[in-house]
């Protein structure tokens, strides 16, 4: 397993920032976790998740209908692992421990598990982001090439054509595959799994058990394998774009930093973890409420990993600060200004991984 320790006996920008961040909170006799904005759209996305469901399985509708409707499912699903599971589960949703417990398990019902996601992206993900031999989050090789410490394969050449489809099915290969890899091998990539409890192996095969009863078997003894079929894949394949575009277009585009470890090295980044964080991570759309809205503010990507126990509800109001500390300590606020150019820059770094060495 690799070693990779932080060079933060010297750390001076995270300190400055934190003492400024904590002082716009106590200022505005704010708490850090979320608030009726973030409560109303919960209830707004789940709400409409059961309802779409209901509709899928229930009313008679023209095929095209149910294939819409599918895809409305999936894309409203993918909102709900942005705005609800995501601050649930970095326990930045509320002050209640139960309350963030509870609303992490809505990972389970798309068909994730929350304890193997706080392993691989809470602790795993937020440590050592961009770091290829630990950052399982870009350790998608063979298929794709996200960095340029990463094997090389004729066939990445032309990776920059097959990625949507391997985005469109990310999620299937996750539940089915993914999960229960980790599971058995007891590792997240190259990362020992923590011991898991009782309770923990309960929840994985009760959840997994049950998604399998409403996701498959229930729309398939109501409208046959067929309809059931088209209609999951559908889901699938726009909750699956959706979930890894926003979260590449944070950490895999042309401006962000990467840094290599081998299985066996023991690494020091001549960085603070803060340090890091910024050059390994890259903002979009800023400004855009619709964008902060539906992405659950992972648009401003920085903020968050700087300061993951915070809700998403107030990263526009600390980016103003965050920028500033930066430039006052001359370290880069990378910052692509729209959802597409952000896209773009991404794809244009995969095509240019894949044509060379």
């Amino acid at each position: 397993m690799p070693k990779v320790t932080y060079n933060n006996k010297q750390a001076t920008f995270f300190p400055a920032l934190k003492k400024e961040i904590d002082a716009y909170f106590a200022q505005n006799s704010l708490k850090k976790t979320g608030n009726w904005r973030l409560y109303s759209k919960t209830i707004i996305l789940v709400s409409t998740s059961v309802i779409l469901y209901t509709l899928l399985l229930f009313v008679p509708m023209p095929g095209i209908a149910g294939i819409l409707l599918s895809g409305l499912f999936g894309f409203v699903l993918a909102l709900i692992g942005f705005n609800v599971m995501h601050d649930a589960c970095h326990g930045s949703y509320s002050t209640n421990g139960r309350v963030n417990e509870l609303l992490g398990y809505t990972l389970n019902a798309l068909g994730g598990n929350s304890f193997m996601w706080k392993q691989k992206h809470n602790i795993i993900h937020h440590t050592y982001t961009n770091v290829d031999g630990m950052d399982d989050d870009i350790a998608k090789s063979p298929f794709i090439r996200m960095c340029s410490t990463q094997k090389w394969v004729p066939a990445h050449k032309v990776q920059h054509l097959y990625l949507s489809f391997l985005y469109a099915v990310s999620t299937l290969f996750w539940i089915f595959w993914q999960d229960f890899y980790k599971y058995f091998t007891k590792k997240v990539y190259t990362s020992k799994l923590p011991a898991m409890s009782r309770k923990d192996h309960l929840i994985f095969w009760t959840s997994k058990a049950l998604y399998i009863v409403f996701y498959i078997a229930l729309p398939i003894m109501l409208h046959g394998w067929l309809h059931w079929l088209v209609a999951y894949l559908v889901l699938n394949a726009v909750m699956g774009l959706t979930l890894s575009v926003i979260f590449q277009l944070a950490h895999v585009v042309e401006e962000t930093e990467f840094t290599y470890v081998g299985i066996d090295d023991a690494v020091t980044i001549e960085n603070e973890w803060a340090v890091h964080q910024v050059k390994t991570t890259a903002n979009f759309s800023p400004g855009s409420r619709i964008v902060t809205y539906l992405a659950g503010g992972l648009n401003y990507q920085i903020e968050h990993h700087l300061f993951p126990r915070i809700s998403h509800i107030h990263y526009p109001a600390l980016s103003p600060i965050v920028k500033r500390k930066c430039e006052e300590f001359n370290l880069p606020y990378l910052s692509n200004p729209s959802f597409f150019t952000a896209l773009s820059s991404h794809f244009r770094l995969i095509k240019e991984l894949g044509a060379h060495l």
